[in-house]
């Protein structure tokens, strides 16, 4: 039992990667499923699709390696974070399509909580702010859509979990309705100073208590996987949620480390240590892990556009035709020119929470062409980092040192990076282990196993690919931010 499989469940695929006994990644294997758009501004999954794929994946990675599942130690899993699913306890049919945390039904309710002076005490004892984003509303619009079905919630017969819940209720058939801390923190329900669900907030929200699961470390024994799904009973010991899976998978178990990640948005997490830290800037109070019954936590800060902002050039603008283009049309632009995008195609994340402003280009003169966009489009992902990077040491103590790594797609741009570091005027650190969500969920299975080192011989693993520096000219560099500045508060007064 050499090997570890983690399951990767996210927004728009599922993956399965196989590490071997040296953490290092010998298989993967991939499915896409379908995204459901039933009215604007709402996005569902459909479980079962989830389900499948999961399953589908799991064998892939397996028969295509030539690993037995009886080789495995165990199974972490990952996942795509707030996604709510409501299912029967008896068949474990879902009843209703699991509600994506992108989707914004439950806006209305959530200004009714916020007009009843209810957001302070949600601030206080989740961390969160008062959103559609999280879960709490949504298993609330779920079970408004069935006359009896908060009848059967209270009695026990409906069952809430994030999507690390559902897959190990499936996967153990039924034995075990578990989650770990870093998912419970994001559901807008789970106190995040006691670990424990908040009876006042669940009641706020019309939440029977009894439809919650059970909340444990992050490596723990959450149940064991049927024999007949995979072809040997294997244990599942390790859960986290995806931008946290990448936290630990960066290694940044220390106060003061910070990783980012860049895919069609960036989460940026700064671990604060073994106390929360009440952010007075819009960004988000979380645990970022649990070990051993002690939470570590964070400040979490989300942009909506990332690399969204390159697949725009390429399938809006039809300037590129492949994203790992952007970086080389970038260099050509005239550095006479300052364009700035300010890319709020559906609205702008932390620190302004603004979901309905819009967009806007600025500093265009009759020779901006491609190349001032690509670089103004790379740009924008830099001054929305240092957005968060300004909020994140603004509640941080400033004596304290941040260290920042980054990992996702577009952190494999040097160009990206490098402006990443002179807009920050701070090193960004790119790793060699590109898999770090996988790498988190596998490492936490693995250390639970006893097949791999503790949080101290695992940080030591942790490898350089390239550290970058910032070249920029400190007063260049204010100046733009300045000009950035500018820009969002115009995008935010149309």
């Amino acid at each position: 039992m050499s090997y570890i499989l983690a399951i990767d469940q996210g927004t728009t695929s599922t993956r399965a990667v196989l590490f071997d006994a040296e953490m290092q990644a010998v298989g993967t294997a991939q499915q896409e499923f379908p995204q459901y758009f039933p009215k604007a501004g709402w996005v569902e999954h459909d479980l079962e699709e989830i389900w499948q794929s999961t399953v589908a994946t799991c064998r892939q990675v397996l028969a295509d390696c030539g690993i037995s599942a009886s080789d495995l130690a165990g199974i972490g899993i990952t996942n795509q974070r707030e996604t709510t699913a409501v299912w029967h306890r008896d068949s474990g049919k879902p009843v209703h399509r699991a509600i994506v945390w992108q989707d914004r039904r439950t806006t209305e309710f959530c200004e009714s909580l916020r007009a009843a002076g209810h957001e302070d005490l949600i601030r206080q004892q989740t961390g969160l702010l008062l959103d559609p984003y999280f879960s709490g509303s949504k298993v609330r619009w779920i079970l408004d859509q069935l006359p009896d079905a908060r009848a059967q919630a209270e009695r026990g017969a409906l069952l809430f979990g994030t999507i690390d819940s559902f897959l190990i209720w499936r996967l153990t058939g039924g034995k075990a309705h578990v989650t770990d801390a870093t998912n419970a923190s994001r559901t807008m329900l789970y106190d995040i100073h006691t670990g424990n669900w908040s009876s006042e907030i669940c009641a706020l929200m019309q939440v029977p208590m009894a439809m919650l699961p059970v909340v444990k470390d992050c490596a723990a024994d959450f149940g064991v996987v049927q024999a007949d799904i995979l072809g040997a009973e294997v244990p599942i010991l390790g859960v986290a949620g995806d931008q946290q899976a990448a936290t630990i998978g960066q290694a940044c178990f220390q106060p003061g480390m910070m990783k980012s990640t860049y895919g069609t948005g960036c989460f940026a997490l700064l671990n604060t240590g073994a106390t929360p830290v009440a952010s007075r800037n819009r960004m988000l109070t979380t645990v970022a892990y649990q070990l051993d019954g002690q939470p570590t936590y964070a400040l979490e800060g989300s942009i909506f556009i990332a690399g969204a902002a390159v697949q725009w050039l390429r399938d809006g603008l039809g300037i590129i035709d492949d994203a790992a283009q952007t970086g080389a049309l970038a260099e050509q632009a005239d550095p006479e020119q300052d364009v700035l995008l300010v890319p709020a195609f559906t609205g702008l994340g932390a620190p302004y929470w603004q979901p309905e402003c819009r967009g806007g280009i600025f500093g265009l003169t009759r020779s901006s062409g491609p190349a001032e966009i690509a670089r103004a489009a790379l740009q924008s992902v830099a001054y929305q980092t240092r957005d968060l990077w300004e909020a994140m040491r603004a509640d941080w103590p400033e004596e304290a040192q941040v260290t920042l790594r980054v990992d996702g797609g577009m952190s494999a741009s040097d160009w990206t990076m490098q402006s990443l570091s002179d807009l920050l005027g701070a090193a960004v650190d790119r790793p060699r282990m590109q898999e770090t969500t996988a790498l988190g969920a596998g490492w936490l299975a693995g250390m639970r196993a006893g097949l791999y080192p503790d949080q101290a011989g695992f940080a030591a693993t942790w490898a350089l690919d390239r550290k970058f520096t910032p070249q920029l000219d400190p007063a260049r560099r204010d100046a733009a931010y300045a000009r950035w500045q500018r820009a969002v508060q115009a995008v935010i007064g149309i």
